[in-house]
């Protein structure tokens, strides 16, 4: 990165704080005013150059004044940036709205306090299923068809129609999921999958077959039955100018939440590190609007990450307020989900 002094770094820092807090370019003058440095304007005008010559920030056509880059905002919140404390009137909504329920029922909580506290949308990457059952029942509902039914270890009760080449009896299929659930409840369906391709040569056929259908039905029925991302709170953008202010972007804007693919990749992606991330539109891929910046945070069930939550917002955010409102909503959802 070019050198920059500690006066460019004072005024940068000045500038982007107006400009979060008012959302007009910022001038000389106003820098002067509130940045604490005795400079002249000319002096302020030919550190703006520099600062914009090294592309963190830019000026707009129609005005004197100048707005942050993503490069700008990068170098503010990485280096620059004071967490302010949550006001307790925040802190006490986010537990009043976490508390431990059905998991479904949190994740879309948790969603809807990050909306509420942060006035942009929350964002929660529900918890990728174990592919564990805990249970396995087969009933027979007429010749070829069986009704599977699977029980998670959550106690999630999922069914399934199996359409066989055999007509089994119903006492074929009790000694099927008597043997499945004798020796493989608790397992992960790869593992039962590797299992029974080694140990079913002493089974009949028929159960075999009936076993193998039932691990491949189970397995495709979690992964159906997963909503991937909960999100709350999305129409607010609309009111964000900067993130409305052509066609062009409320189009991309609202493909973000309708398609949900850069959106899962994203959390997808933050899932893998520790503690608060922060994407900024224009520099990172992955958000595909300049304006738009993601906050996002892993939570937990048990100690293990098993999702990802996050406001989407506009690059112009108090990050200093919004970062402790996702952290605060991380641990909240942890604790409430550890307690199932």
């Amino acid at each position: 990165m070019t050198y920059m002094d500690k006066r460019a770094r004072e005024l940068l820092k000045t500038l982007i704080e107006r400009y979060i807090s008012e959302g007009q370019p910022v001038g000389s003058r106003t820098l002067s005013r509130h940045s604490g440095l005795d400079l002249s304007a000319a002096t302020i005008r030919n550190v703006m150059a520099d600062l914009e010559d090294m592309g963190f920030v830019t000026s707009p056509h129609t005005s004197a004044g100048r707005i942050p880059t993503p490069r700008g905002y990068r170098l503010f919140v990485d280096t620059m940036l004071t967490i302010q404390p949550l006001e307790e009137i925040a802190k006490r909504e986010a537990t009043d709205g976490i508390q431990p329920d059905a998991p479904q029922r949190v994740i879309a909580a948790a969603a809807q306090v990050l909306s509420n506290l942060s006035s942009f949308a929350g964002v929660v990457m529900a918890p990728k299923r174990t592919q564990v059952f805990r249970q396995i029942e087969f009933l027979r509902l007429s010749e070829k068809r069986i009704l599977l039914i699977l029980v998670s270890p959550q106690g999630d009760v999922q069914n399934r129609i199996l359409m066989t080449n055999t007509d089994y009896s119903p006492s074929q299929l009790v000694e099927a999921s008597n043997y499945i659930n004798s020796n493989y409840a608790g397992l992960d369906f790869e593992s039962v999958r590797a299992r029974l391709r080694l140990e079913l040569d002493g089974l009949r056929a028929d159960i075999t077959a009936l076993m193998n259908q039932a691990v491949e039905a189970s397995s495709d029925s979690l992964k159906e039955n997963q909503d991937a991302v909960v999100i709350s709170g999305e129409k607010k953008l609309l009111e964000v100018g900067e993130l409305v202010s052509d066609m062009d972007k409320i189009k991309r804007l609202f493909k973000v939440f309708e398609h949900q693919a850069s959106l899962i990749q994203l959390l997808d992606e933050s899932s893998k590190a520790s503690g608060i991330q922060i994407f900024i539109g224009g520099e990172s891929s992955l958000v595909p609007i300049d304006d738009m910046a993601v906050i996002t945070a892993p939570y937990q069930v048990n100690g293990i990450i098993v999702g990802t939550l996050g406001v989407i917002g506009p690059t112009r955010m108090a990050y200093e307020r919004v970062i402790p409102i996702v952290d605060i909503t991380a641990k909240l959802l942890s604790s409430a989900l550890s307690q199932q």
